[in-house]
């Protein structure tokens, strides 16, 4: 197994990344800079707590752009997975492929996992709120799919 990095704390300058989106273009954490985002990794696209989590974000997109918060998901899962999620769920916001892990070993997401007795590497479930200047303003490291969106707004509405 491979050594696991710690998570980005509060403060910290949010680790840059260049991924491909659903849509086919390149997104940088660069090119987002004057607007909020929410990077919240997953582990798997139609899964049924990655539909929940998904499903949530959508639903609430509205006042998440109300805010001047970009909403993007990140998962190991290609393009074309992600277009096929994207359109079954009628996602409303960015689906990036992280297929190489580089952006999740950045943030401190990629790591050992288990289940049913059985260890694997995967993305773990976390979420990272980076301010309009790239830096690190909130952190949910064990993020649960069901209720989070609505947990993000909460902390969008504080700070």
């Amino acid at each position: 197994m491979t050594q696991e990095t710690a998570l980005p704390a509060v403060g910290q300058v949010a680790p840059a990344f260049a991924l491909r989106a659903h849509t086919s273009v390149e997104v940088a954490l660069s090119d987002l800079k004057g607007k909020r985002v929410v990077l919240y990794f997953y582990p798997k696209d139609a899964t049924p707590g990655c539909t929940v989590e998904a499903q949530e974000f959508r639903d609430r997109q509205a006042a998440f752009e109300a805010a001047n918060t970009v909403v993007i998901g990140v998962s190991p899962d290609s393009v074309a997975s992600h277009c096929r999620f994207v359109e079954k769920q009628g996602l409303n916001f960015l689906l990036l492929a992280d297929t190489e892990q580089a952006a999740a070993r950045a943030y401190g997401v990629w790591g050992e996992k288990s289940m049913y007795g059985r260890k694997y590497m995967g993305v773990r479930r976390a979420t990272f709120l980076i301010d309009e200047d790239g830096a690190i303003a909130a952190v949910w490291p064990k993020a649960q799919a069901k209720g989070h969106a609505a947990e993000v707004l909460e902390t969008l509405a504080r700070i």
